[in-house]
């Protein structure tokens, strides 16, 4: 086994953070899989952005559609964006049923321009689910207040949920909630509680990214990584819980911690460092293919993340003396996630348009 394939020992599971649609036509997402132990994949409009307007895979596709009658450019990009999710669930199908619905989850992400609207949410999650129409879709949803109020109803529907851009614990202790809140309706409706699952993407290194500048040398690089272990003893302490005890009993998954950007945005710091040090149970760290490789070639599979939770808290009342204010810094930094996605999308939507008109011009 190779040093991914050794992570699956330690409770975690690797999803790749990366979707183009040669990955799938090539056989490359089968090796991933088969090789690497890959057990899900997530999406977001930056990665849609860069397959769509970056390469010509999706011409053809997008061409036949625009003579269909199709010119809406949300529409357009949702019939290439569906049609990649759709094959990368098939391909991800035989590790869904093989594992129980544990892993071989696929996301893709509702419009960033609805992450205040609650209802809107609700609304575009339940239509993506639809026209997707795979059991291993999960719908990813910003964990914003808004969030936090659709995540329920969307899980009291049967639909499985990736809530993304959390950065603070009280922000992930509220989505925790709202999961339980959710699927103790599904069970209370009825619903098969082990069909229904859910991750928390918790982003690691963004934080030291916006703290390393406020803080003295010897502080830092230990924020995020501190600030994720504290999250995840947050998770811990739920599991102890009667109201989590009581849907276990029925057979109900824990919503796992996600770890997402884990790619090193410093240079300095060792380019494995957030996959290094956030390795234990019941969580998934979702990769760019760069940090994939890198973990591969020269990563440490060893359970390094509740080696020492207590020791995380100490870390961030440190953080906290020198003078950082992480509140301050998490919620800049989910505003700042919402606004890039957006963008991303703005981006997405205009180069879906500009190939519309390329194409039609050449007709």
């Amino acid at each position: 086994m190779n040093r991914l394939q050794q992570l699956h020992d330690h409770g975690q599971s690797v999803w790749l953070d990366y979707i183009r649609r040669d990955l799938m036509s090539s056989g490359e997402l089968d090796r991933l899989i088969r090789e690497d132990g890959v057990r899900g994949l997530t999406s977001n409009p930056s990665i849609f952005e860069k397959a769509i307007g970056g390469t010509a895979l999706y011409d053809d596709d997008l061409q036949t559609a625009v003579q269909a009658g199709e010119q809406d450019p949300e529409a357009l990009y949702e019939h290439l964006a569906i049609a990649d999710i759709r094959s990368a669930a098939d391909h991800f199908r035989p590790l869904y049923d093989q594992s129980g619905g544990a892993d071989g989850f696929v996301s893709l992400e509702v419009s960033p321009r609805l992450a205040h609207d609650a209802e809107g949410t609700v609304a575009e999650a339940l239509r993506l689910w639809t026209a997707v129409d795979r059991p291993n879709l999960m719908v990813k949803v910003p964990g914003t207040p808004a969030g936090v109020i659709a995540l329920p109803k969307l899980l009291a529907r049967g639909l499985s949920i990736n809530i993304t851009l959390l950065f603070a614990r009280q922000a992930y202790r509220d989505i925790a909630r709202a999961w339980l809140e959710g699927l103790t309706q599904w069970v209370a409706g009825g619903g098969e509680p082990s069909r229904v699952a859910s991750v928390a993407s918790f982003f690691v290194s963004r934080i030291d990214g916006a703290a390393d500048p406020k803080l003295p040398a010897a502080l830092q690089g230990t924020v995020a990584i501190a600030n994720a272990r504290a999250a995840y003893a947050d998770y811990l302490a739920l599991l102890e819980t009667p109201e989590w005890r009581a849907l276990a009993a029925k057979g109900a998954r824990p919503q796992r911690l996600l770890w997402a950007s884990t790619g090193t945005k410093n240079p300095a710091y060792p380019d494995t460092l957030y996959m290094d040090q956030l390795i234990g149970p019941d969580t998934v760290n979702t990769v760019p293919p760069a940090t994939l490789d890198a973990f591969r070639d020269h990563g440490t599979p060893a359970r390094t993340l509740d080696a020492d939770l207590p020791a995380a808290q100490v870390q961030l009342d440190a953080a906290a003396a020198a003078g950082l204010d992480l509140d301050a810094i998490t919620a800049a930094l989910c505003e700042d996630g919402i606004a890039q996605f957006a963008s991303a999308f703005d981006q997405l939507l205009a180069a879906v348009v500009t190939k519309r008109d390329q194409l039609t011009t050449a007709e």
